[in-house]
């Protein structure tokens, strides 16, 4: 709805209500309406401009506001105030509006109230009122506000505010648009005029006005006019002349709170917003506020002064407040005072009251309890007393030292006079709404009584605020901030602000100039205060204010270069962060004991409390994280107040972490104060301000959370981090101060004992680092830090640590910048604590820790700037070499410590040389110095002294035997040794990069750690880094500019090397000597003949007599058994491995090189000789490798050009002479003296078959170098020598380690036949020599065989039985040998010299043992299914058989008939061994084996029928011979055995053949031979009974005149268990029948008679008649076929006139075919079994087309004497 509708509502109203008694009123009113209905704009319009309807509009509202009816006049009211917000009242009616509210003001509040709304609407609606109208209309305000009633009254007067404030609105629009009239100005000071004036309001016409809503009024005006007010000066004026006497005489007079304060009000207007204009009247009031905060009631009353009410002071502190809190306003204060001579010192009077007020009452604020840390037991103590322990000795000048000591003796003093009071907190010391604010109060409030201290505590932190708050911009916007040039960096740690440098008309300049003054004056009085509030007991947010103050004046001092007032607040800051007492206390603080029992009664009633280890107090440690973060503010202007920072900081880590593990661990952001490492342990003070519930408790401040140790920590942390933000000089002062606290501590604990434990006594003054600050007194020391014994608790050094982390922090400085900023006194301080020899040993330690960290970082940072490079490794090298080289003649340095730093000092040089060995420049002798520095001299090989070893190689080999003099196995030095070898194997990794002088050093320091104790460090030297070296040497070789050079260095190399080949250890040995010559081998292509020369003469042959002298001395006692390895075993290794390698370099270098130099013969004698002492001289286990070694260089002769025949010849004599020197010995058995000098001193070393092989192959090689050059075969003298040397070696019986023969060849073996096959055949002898030889062989099984351990068992020459066979057998050499011999006849069966020489004769024998030995040999093989021996020998003797019978026929008269003899009788022999065999042992074999033996002896029976019978009538074969082989068949066909005569040998035999003649009595002998074979005695039967028959058959058909149609008895195996009887019977019956059947050739048997059967058996004389009938009857019947019978006439007799039965059997009667030699016939009897008699015969046809015949002995004899008698004639 719009106020036109409201308008037309009230009228309405208006016209209803005053109808009946008003009714004139009610038709104004209806007119009115019915023009506002008629044309509502027009009417508005009409009553805007005062048209003729305003009156009409007007008229009813004036009539309702002059009647009586108070709804009526509120109704007309309202309408009034439609009408003036619908601005349709003319101007004309404003004072008629104005005088009826005037008149109507009489009536009820609600009218009042209607009446200031429509007065509020009128004036602000109208500007235009002013003058008296405006004054009629305040004044009516002014009436209203007198009113009794409360509301009408406050309505009034803000009416009336409200109204004035329109009024110098309307000024002030009246200025922005012109000039202000004279007129409005008296007119608005009118009302002040009359009231500063104190009479009657003109203006106003009032009789009085309240002085309190005038200054209430004057209040609001200044508050939001103040700027107009300093426009005009007549407001100006106003102020100097009426107000500020007012006030000052109203604050002259006796106190009245609501005046008072509103006077202060008014005053604290003045000083903020007119100070500069009021400059002489704020002075006043300034000085007034300050001697009104000065005075106190006690001091009032002693001097009789009138006592002002205390909340007046409250009152003034509270104006106070707000004035510190402008900042601008006490710079001001002090340009415009303090500053001027003539002046007063306001702001000076100021803290000097603040600061006397916070101080006054001490016993009302306590003491916090936290601010001296935890477990500490607190004493009463005077200001003297306290000022012993006052701060850390910070020298920052006289007024510093007064006022901090001054501070510091206040507080202890007061914490010795009082206990716990009330303290200071926002809660309980403020008020809710301060006094300055309860206008509405008529007399003063409660106040608290601490209020008055809580007011000067945020006065103080107002200041302290300001001056930071200022400052603080500015410093970074021109420090940090500022314009930099191009390549200028950002300063992060600017130094402190130069004022001077400054341009001096800036007007910050000039603010800044006022606050470096105020803090230069004001310090020490505002330090005294904040050092004493900060100790009393504050709450958590008054303490962080009165911190944040510390922190900020610290921070502006700094800021301004104000070094003193800032050392004072940093040492205050200080002593609260870590009491001094707190850090005495931790020294002796001891745990308490745990008590075993249950918790005591005490306890439990809480009668006493937990003993609490000392600490940090949670505000400590908020003290200490300020003081921190000041100094990391302030870290680019300290320069020598670092030490006082690094030494509170020192303490505070000794305090956090030396005794942390006897402190309980806290909670991080612990509500509860606690000190460091622990919760809180201190207990609440009675109404103490930090007892409120956790529960209720705001979010705490952030410099109280994060209080945990890490926290601190880590914030202590920061602080060394900032270190590289700091410019050079800052970083300089920091790293001095740093050091200097290092050698204060250092020195104390140096000093507290000068000899420290397990340390020698040395110097106890620690040198001064760098030029560093003197050491101030040891006392002195102690007593500021309050550590008594550190040498007892602490295990490093604080200082030696954080400058550690400094120097990683700025690496880059220490590189790049000069060494002066920080290098140098680094370094020198660090290397003044190593070398102390009276510090701790822990602390040095800890210096060459962070001494070699920062080596190791500073060479990975460098940049490849050569000449920076040099400079820096160079400085980094020497440091480090002063660690670990120890000072010449130095008996101390061989301490625990000191090898401990020397080991820090070789790792940090192994980690440079692993991370920045390639990038190195300069400083390479350092390094070899430094290396060599850990080296022992070395001790003398063995080969050099003699005495010095004879005593270890005689020991006890049983025991272990300890290390060779000069070894000093100390484990401390070991690991030096250790760890400088692991550096040593880095520089020879870049050791290409080393110049020749260098190289020179490094191949010298390598010698140096091959000869050291440790055996894995010298075998690695020896073997692998020298090798790295040699290798990187010839690289360089390449150049021919440098070759002479670098070819002398390698040379140095190997005789360095060689100094190692002898080392007593032979790991170290085994390493030298491969590197030795794997260098000259893998080199020696390149080498020049010069170096070849001294590489053999001052290499190799010094080598091998160096250790030619070892492997001949002969031990102690070799007959004890060794556990291990002794060491002639270890030096015999060397000497083989030497051996090895010698070989070796001359099989590869010996044609290209060696053979070329001038002393190349000399040099192989050399070689030779030492190959033949080693063979001979040495122990055995070198022979293998000598003579392989001689094997390689001899092999290597074969690649020599026809140019070097010569040498080539000489060479190889000069072996085959050291060869056949050799062979002698081993046909002596190796049994040589050991020093041709000393016959006494005999070993007996016998050849291996290892050595014995190699021996055979350098004989090998040496044939083939001999036939290379020579192009023919060895003379046969030569080669008679050799067949003589491969006997012995084959024939050797001492070796220890024969290897098995049976199955195969030995490797001996093997190579013996492999040398025999070598020998070219062509000459004549020569095979004869070689076939002679493996006839031999053949033998040795069965004559030669033997056990290694049984020397001598066999006896040569004769059989070795069965039962004492032995292990070396040879066994597969005969099966080897064996078809050899039969291959060679072959090939040289044409050669008559085999036969004239014996040769095939030997060959016959030696296949004549096995066959005789038969089942007797040796088993063919051990784990293979070989023939037997004598079944090879067998089958080889009959192929020789078969050819040679023919040979020796063929060759006829180019052999002798005495050979001829001799090898009919060795084939005859071999015969009579082959058939007269012992086959006992076949008695064990099975039905089938007997067979197949039998069956393979056949062959023997077949040969002699085949090969041997057609030869036997040969002129030139002896009759003996022959009639011997009959006797051999007449034994094997023997079936039955005497055992009286089984023992009869084939020696007997033998000597039979021997000693037989040519010619035999014939007849007479031949019959007492056969009468003297027939026996009576018990005869056994023997196994092979088809053998005896074929033996038998051959007999016969030896005799016979055919060759088939016979058929032979088959004798089954069923017959083998007949009696005797039986036997006798079936052999009557065999032999009758044989008998039967046999034809002689005519006249054989008389032949046989002769005295010359040879002769006439082909052709006998004629028949002599004239001999009587006797006889001739005989000699015509011997000259038939059957002339046998006749022999055999009287048996035959006697068998057919027997008169009982005779024995018959059953045969089988083949067809009639042509008879079969005997080894193709068929047994008669196959098929067919038979039994004697006829009445028991129960035949079995084998086959069709046999006739079954009985036959039976005296039918067969008397058909014989039926074909006797038909022969002559009588039948």
């Amino acid at each position: 709805m719009s106020s036109l509708a409201f308008l037309v509502t009230e009228l309405q109203s208006l016209a209803s209500e005053s109808r009946r008694k008003h009714p004139e009123i009610r038709e104004a009113a209806e007119k009115s309406l019915a023009i506002l209905r008629s044309s509502p704009e027009q009417a508005i319009a009409s009553l805007a401009s005062d048209g003729a309807q305003s009156d009409d509009l007007l008229r009813p509202v004036f009539m309702g506001c002059a009647t009586r009816n108070a709804k009526v006049v509120a109704i007309s009211l309202g309408s009034l105030q439609r009408l003036i917000a619908l601005k349709a009242v003319p101007k004309s009616a404003v004072p008629s509006i104005i005088s009826t509210m005037s008149d109507a003001m009489s009536q009820g509040v609600d009218i009042q109230l209607r009446i200031l709304q429509t007065l509020v609407s009128l004036i602000t609606n109208f500007p235009s009122v002013h003058g008296d109208l405006l004054g009629e209309a305040l004044l009516l305000c002014f009436k209203l506000q007198d009113s009794r009633i409360a509301v009408v009254s406050s309505t009034a007067a803000a009416t009336l505010r409200q109204l004035v404030m329109f009024v110098f609105d309307k000024i002030g629009d009246e200025d922005r648009r012109s000039p202000v009239p004279a007129d409005a100005m008296s007119e608005v000071s009118l009302p002040n005029g009359s009231t500063a004036s104190l009479g009657p309001p003109h203006f106003l016409r009032l009789d009085y006005l309240h002085k309190t809503f005038a200054l209430e009024l004057i209040e609001s005006v200044l508050t939001n006019y103040h700027d107009l007010f300093r426009q005009h000066s007549e407001l100006l004026l106003l102020l100097q002349h009426h107000l500020c006497p007012l006030l000052l005489k109203s604050l002259s007079e006796r106190a009245v709170f609501p005046l008072t304060l509103r006077c202060f009000r008014v005053v604290f207007l003045l000083l903020k917003k007119f100070s500069f204009e009021l400059k002489t009247e704020a002075e006043v009031f300034f000085m007034l506020l300050i001697k009104i905060v000065s005075e106190d009631s006690e001091s009032s009353i002693l001097d009789h002064a009138e006592v002002r009410p205390p909340w007046m002071r409250v009152l003034a502190m509270e104006i106070m407040r707000g004035l510190c809190s402008d900042a601008e306003l006490i710079r001001n204060i002090w340009d415009r005072y303090d500053a001027r001579q003539s002046g007063a010192k306001v702001f000076t009077c100021l803290i000097s009251a603040l600061k006397r007020l916070v101080t006054e009452k001490p016993a009302l604020l306590g003491v916090c309890s936290q601010m001296s840390g935890v477990g500490v037991h607190h004493s009463a103590e005077g200001a003297g007393g306290s000022s012993s322990t006052s701060g850390y000795g910070l020298d920052v000048g006289g007024v510093a030292g007064i006022v901090a000591t001054a501070a510091s003796a206040t507080v202890s003093g007061v914490v010795g006079m009082i206990g716990s009071g009330t303290g200071l907190s926002i809660q309980q010391s403020g008020m809710k709404l301060q006094c300055i604010d309860q206008l509405d109060k008529a007399d003063s409030p409660l106040i608290p009584e601490t209020y008055i201290y809580l007011l000067a505590v945020q006065c103080i932190v107002s200041l302290s605020e300001g001056f930071a708050s200022f400052t603080g911009p500015l410093y970074t916007s021109i420090m940090v901030q500022r314009p930099r040039v191009a390549g200028e960096s950002v300063i992060h740690a600017p130094p402190a602000l130069d004022i001077s440098s400054l341009p001096p008309d800036d007007p910050a300049t000039i603010h800044l100039g006022i606050v470096r003054a105020m803090v230069e004056h004001g310090w020490p009085a505002l330090l005294a205060a904040l050092s004493f509030i900060i100790s009393t007991n504050l709450s958590d947010e008054l303490f962080i204010d009165v911190l944040t103050s510390y922190q900020a004046m610290t921070n502006v001092a700094g800021m301004l270069a104000l070094t003193t007032p800032r050392d004072a607040f940093f040492t205050s800051l200080s002593k609260f962060a870590v009491p001094s007492r707190v850090v005495s206390s931790l020294e002796s603080y001891i745990e308490p004991h745990t008590p075993r029992s249950s918790t005591s009664i005490t306890d439990n009633l809480g009668l006493t409390a937990p003993a609490v280890p000392p600490g940090l107090s949670e505000r400590n440690l908020v003290c200490l994280k300020v003081l921190i973060s000041s100094a990391l503010f302030l870290a680019g202007s300290l320069g020598e107040s670092w030490y006082s920072i690094l030494e509170a900081v020192q303490n505070a880590d000794y305090v956090l972490t030396l005794k942390g593990s006897q402190l309980p661990s806290s909670r991080r952001n612990s509500a509860i104060p606690g000190g460091a490492g622990t919760t809180s342990r201190v207990p609440s003070s009675a109404g103490a301000p930090d007892s409120a519930k956790a529960s209720s408790q705001p979010p705490r401040h952030p410099l109280l959370v994060d209080t945990d140790p890490e926290s601190i920590q880590l914030a202590i942390q920061r602080l060394f981090d900032a270190s590289k933000n700091l410019e050079d000089s800052a970083f300089q002062d920091f790293v001095r101060a740093l050091c200097r606290l290092s050698s204060e501590m250092v020195g104390m604990q140096s000093d507290t004992n000068k000899t420290p434990t397990g340390e020698p006594e040395g110097s106890d003054e620690l040198p001064n680092p760098g030029g560093l600050s003197p050491r101030v007194g040891v006392a002195h020391r102690r007593r500021v830090s309050g550590i008594h014994l550190p040498r007892t608790l602490r295990s490093g050094d604080f200082g030696i640590e954080r400058l550690g982390i400094v120097a990683m922090l700025n690496i880059h400085r220490l590189i790049y910048r000069p060494s002066e900023i920080a290098w140098d006194p680094m370094s020198t301080h660090l290397l003044s604590i190593i070398s102390l020899v009276s510090a701790p040993p822990a602390i040095r330690v800890q210096a060459a820790r962070v001494l070699d960290e920062c080596l190791v970082i500073i060479p990975r940072n460098l940049s490849p700037n050569q000449e920076l490079q040099a400079k820096v490794q160079r400085r980094v090298l020497d440091v480090l070499a002063k660690q670990i080289i120890p000072p010449p003649a130095d008996g101390i340095y061989n301490t625990s410590t000191n090898l401990e730093l020397r080991r820090m000092g070789l790792e940090t040089l192994h980690l440079i040389l692993q991370a920045s060995g390639h990038t190195l420049v300069v400083g390479w002798e350092t390094i070899f110095e430094m290396l060599g520095s850990v080296c022992k001299p070395a001790m003398l090989s063995r080969a050099d002294s003699i005495d010095s070893i004879s005593t270890i190689s005689l020991q006890d080999t049983n025991r272990p035997k300890p290390l060779p003099l000069g070894y000093n196995n100390e484990r401390g030095h070991t690991t030096l040794v250790k760890i400088a070898f692991q550096s040593m194997k880095l520089v020879c990794d870049s050791v290409s990069t080393l110049s020749p002088e260098h190289l020179r050093l490094c191949i010298a320091t390598l010698g140096q750690f091959g000869r050291q104790a440790e055996t894995n460090i010298a075998l690695t030297a020896a073997e692998s880094l020298l090798w790295s070296v040699s290798d990187s040497i010839q690289a360089k070789r390449k150049d021919a500019q440098i070759e002479p050079k670098y070819s002398e260095l390698w040379m140095f190399l190997l005789l360095e090397v060689l100094g190692l080949c002898t080392d007593a250890r032979p790991e170290v040995r085994v390493g030298a000597i491969q590197t030795l010559f794997r260098a000259m081998q893998l080199y020696g292509a390149t080498l020049s003949l010069d170096t070849w020369n001294d590489c053999m003469w001052r290499i190799t042959f010094p080598l091998l007599d160096a250790i030619s002298i070892e492997t001949r001395r002969v031990p102690l006692d070799p007959a004890v058994p060794s556990m291990g390895e002794t060491p002639e075993q270890a030096w015999d290794e060397s000497k083989s491995l030497s051996l090895q390698w010698i070989g070796t370099i001359i099989s590869e270098f010996l044609v290209s090189k060696i053979i070329w130099l001038q002393t190349f013969i000399d040099a192989w004698k050399v070689f030779v000789s030492h190959i033949k002492d080693t063979v001979l001289l040495d122990r055995r286990s070198l022979s293998t490798p000598a003579l392989q070694c001689l094997e390689k260089a001899v092999d290597s002769l074969l690649a020599a050009d026809d140019d070097l025949r010569p040498q080539i010849a000489e060479a190889w004599e000069y072996v085959w002479q050291a060869c056949n020197d050799i062979g002698v010995a081993i046909a002596q058995g190796g049994r040589l003296f050991l020093s041709p000098q000393n016959n006494a001193s005999v070993v007996h070393r016998p050849f291996t078959q290892d050595s014995l092989v190699a021996f055979i192959r350098v004989i090998g090689t040496t044939r083939r170098v001999s036939r290379q050059q020579a192009r023919t075969e060895w003379s046969l003298e030569r080669l008679t020598l050799l067949m003589e040397i491969l006997k012995g070696v084959m024939t050797y019986s001492d070796s220890p380690d024969y290897r098995p023969d049976i199955d195969g060849l030995t490797p001996l073996q093997a190579s013996i036949l492999e040398t025999v096959e070598s020998i070219e055949l062509t000459a004549p002898g020569v095979p004869s020599l070689v076939i002679r030889d493996l006839s031999e062989y053949v033998t040795l099984p069965f004559l030669a065989a033997f056990h290694p351990d049984q020397l001598g068992a066999s006896v040569p020459g004769t059989p070795v039985p069965a039962s004492a066979r032995k292990q070396v057998t040879y066994i597969g050499l005969s099966k080897k040998a064996m078809p050899s011999l039969v291959d060679m006849y072959l090939r040289f069966r044409d050669h008559t010299e085999i036969y004239e020489d014996g040769t095939l004769e030997a060959v016959l024998s030696a296949y004549s043992i096995p066959m005789k030995l038969k089942y007797d040999c040796p088993p063919p093989s051990k784990y293979g299914k070989d023939p037997p021996l004598w079944k090879t020998a067998t089958t080889c003797f009959l192929r020789i058989v078969t050819e040679c019978t023919g040979d020796v026929s063929r060759l006829g008269q180019c052999m002798s008939d005495a050979r001829v003899e001799a090898i009919w009788r060795r084939i005859i022999e071999g015969f009579r061994g082959g058939i007269l065999a012992d086959c006992s042992a076949a008695e064990a074999l099975s039905l089938e084996e007997r067979e197949a033996e039998e069956n393979f002896d056949l062959a023997l029976i077949s040969s002699l029928e085949v090969d041997l019978v057609p030869h036997l009538g040969n002129p030139r074969v002896p009759d003996y011979l022959i009639v011997q082989l009959a006797k051999v068949l007449h034994q094997g066909s023997q079936l039955l055995q005497n055992s009286s005569m089984s023992s009869v040998g084939l020696e007997d035999e033998d000597n039979t053949i021997e000693s037989a003649h040519t010619s035999r009595d014939s007849y007479e002998f031949q019959m007492s031979d056969i009468h003297s074979l027939g026996t009576t005695a018990v005869c056994s039967a023997v196994l092979r009974e088809r053998f005896s028959f074929w033996c038998l058959d051959l007999l016969f058909l030896i005799c016979s005149n055919v060759t088939s149609g016979e058929f032979s008895l088959r004798i089954t195996p069923d017959s083998i268990s007949w009696d005797t009887i039986l036997f006798r019977e079936d052999e009557l019956l065999h032999i009758l029948r044989k008998l039967l059947k046999l034809r002689l050739w005519p006249g054989t048997f008389w032949a046989a008679f002769s005295d010359a059967p040879t002769k006439y058996s082909a052709e006998q004389p004629l028949v002599d008649p004239s001999l009587p009938p006797s006889a001739l009857i005989p000699d015509i019947v011997r000259r038939s076929s059957v002339a046998h019978m006749f022999h055999f006439y009287t048996v035959l007799c006697e068998l057919s006139s027997i008169p009982r039965q005779t024995p018959s059997a059953w045969i089988l009667s083949p067809p009639s075919t042509p008879a079969p030699s005997i080894h193709s016939r068929v047994p008669e009897d196959k098929g067919m079994t038979y039994w004697p008699g006829p009445s028991t015969l129960t035949p079995k046809v084998g086959a069709i087309g046999h006739e079954v015949t009985v036959v039976d002995a005296r039918g067969l004899a008397r058909e014989c004497l039926r074909v006797l008698g038909t022969e002559i004639g009588a039948v």
